[in-house]
């Protein structure tokens, strides 16, 4: 129970609280609220854990199926996975061709693990959106996006865009200015 309710993103005042009205009242409770966080702080770190080997399965199934996809992992100073770059590499061969003006939004989604997803998009020709890549990332300092947009462009040769679209975050831009120097900027 302790489990779906912090799933489910209930605070463990509120999970300590309903706990202890269903046993009767803090008599009947061996749990302190610190144990109460501990455990489903634990908890969470295993799913996210298992999470992770899912998707670095993933990964390795795309890579032996085609040489071409292309993953990075950032891990963090105790050596678990920080920020995840990926991108079909065959996309990279129409970011050749489509490159005029490149969104990198950070405000797509943030889970359970704190964790934002951010696309790197254009359109081609026909109005069409093409992804050229995607991370996960936590953290969001200007170090994190110098290493985002370094890792994006390895399997592009190298290739900057002609402008980037980005959202309304300062470390982004002055990341971009770093990396990017020759690229057009537009805050939205």
């Amino acid at each position: 129970m302790i489990v779906t309710l912090h799933n489910e993103n209930a605070p463990i005042k509120q999970i300590v609280s309903f706990v202890t009205s269903q046993l009767g009242g803090t008599k009947n409770i061996s749990l302190i609220h610190k144990d109460m966080s501990n455990f489903a702080s634990s908890t969470m770190k295993s799913l996210f854990d298992i999470e992770l080997s899912t998707t670095l399965d993933y990964f390795k199934y795309s890579k032996a199926k085609d040489a071409s996809f292309f993953y990075v992992i950032k891990p963090d100073d105790f050596g678990r996975a920080q920020n995840i770059f990926w991108v079909d590499e065959g996309l990279c061969l129409a970011y050749q061709y489509f490159r005029d003006v490149i969104t990198f939004d950070i405000t797509y989604m943030t889970n359970k693990y704190n964790v934002s997803f951010a696309p790197f998009i254009e359109t081609n020709h026909h109005w069409q959106f093409i992804l050229f890549g995607c991370v996960l990332i936590h953290g969001e300092q200007v170090s994190t996006f110098e290493w985002i947009f370094t890792t994006w462009l390895e399997p592009k040769e190298g290739l900057h865009p002609k402008a980037m679209i980005t959202g309304q975050d300062l470390d982004i831009k002055e990341a971009i200015s770093k990396i990017f120097s020759d690229v057009l900027n537009d805050i939205f």
